[in-house]
């Protein structure tokens, strides 16, 4: 077992799979050198054949890789903030998402799209969006959202061997804050199921990515403070979405309380609340509760950043507000 930090993962993920099939190739912007890193020896084992840096535009980079999965590579498409897909959004999801379908399954499109999310430290507006809630209703696209190490490289490493495009979201602020202890055997999370990561009775939490740990943190708090025992249920996927296990959640505790980064309105809090009330409404003992960002757009001054971001002390009150119903 080796204990290795977030991003570490994803570069032993990302060179295992290189090794495995020449096929694959990496191009997007900076990645020769890496924007917040990369893996020592990188761009020397694998040369500029294979890790391709990019001319400064998404829509020219994001359809060449289009263009590349029809033709039969596996193209790992770097897009450096979750924002600069509203650059591409044509070759993304009138392109990558459909052209299989429209072909009758003649052409494949094997694309993993990484990239990187999130707020943290003032990155402002236009390098702090998630972008999950704008891509939630496209078919043909796979969101994938890892919130450990563990989860970053067997996620990676299977949306890189899947046929169909694959978004990869990367927090920022879990790169270097989260470590786990890794296999040294080869291993693939798949794509789709949910992990409970915390056993309760009294409540769930469902939550991903950044602000699982958050909602961790939350659940310690109140179980020391309060007595409560709260289920974290960790859905690592946005689509496919695992109804059943949220359904399962939500029939064993209760009352379910939905925390994620991305803005209130059209998150997909609201489609995971939609899901527990069709299908899990007579086991309810509460209301539905959501703490997500408010809907603006993450500000650049740090109180601010605060303020308008999901954290562990709103998540701390809103779970004592629905326990006391």
């Amino acid at each position: 077992m080796a204990r290795i930090t977030f991003i570490q993962a994803i570069f032993e993920g990302l060179i295992e799979e290189m090794e495995r099939d020449p096929s694959t190739f990496v191009l997007g912007l900076d990645v020769t050198r890496g924007t917040f890193g990369r893996a020592a020896g990188f761009f020397e084992r694998f040369g500029p054949e294979r890790i391709l840096d990019m001319p400064l535009s998404e829509a020219g980079f994001v359809g060449a890789a289009v263009g590349a999965a029809m033709a039969g590579t596996r193209p790992i498409c770097e897009v450096q903030f979750a924002s600069f897909f509203y650059c591409a959004f044509d070759q993304l999801c009138n392109q990558a998402a459909k052209l299989r379908y429209m072909s009758g399954g003649q052409a494949r499109l094997p694309i993993t799209f990484r990239t990187r999310c999130g707020a943290v430290g003032g990155a402002a507006a236009q390098h702090s969006e998630t972008v999950y809630p704008q891509l939630l209703s496209v078919p043909g696209l796979k969101l994938a959202v890892p919130s450990g190490p563990a989860d970053a490289k067997g996620l990676l490493k299977s949306a890189i061997r899947d046929d169909n495009p694959v978004i990869y979201f990367e927090h920022k602020r879990l790169y270097r804050s989260i470590k786990e202890d890794l296999p040294e055997a080869d291993f693939l999370v798949p794509i789709g199921p949910a992990e409970v990561r915390l056993e309760g009775r009294d409540l769930s939490i469902i939550t991903y990515g950044g602000t699982l740990h958050q909602a961790l943190d939350a659940a310690r708090i109140v179980e020391k403070e309060d007595g409560l025992k709260v289920e974290v249920l960790d859905l690592r996927t946005l689509l496919p979405l695992d109804r059943d296990a949220i359904i399962a959640t939500a029939r064993k505790t209760g009352k379910v309380l939905i925390a994620h980064e991305d803005r209130l309105t059209g998150g997909i809090g609201g489609e995971v609340a939609a899901i527990i009330a069709e299908h899990a409404f007579e086991y309810l003992d509460g209301p539905i509760r959501r703490v997500a960002a408010l809907d603006a757009h993450t500000a650049f001054s740090p109180p601010l950043e605060e303020y308008i971001l999901p954290n562990t002390n709103k998540i701390v009150e809103a779970v004592r507000e629905l326990a006391a119903y």
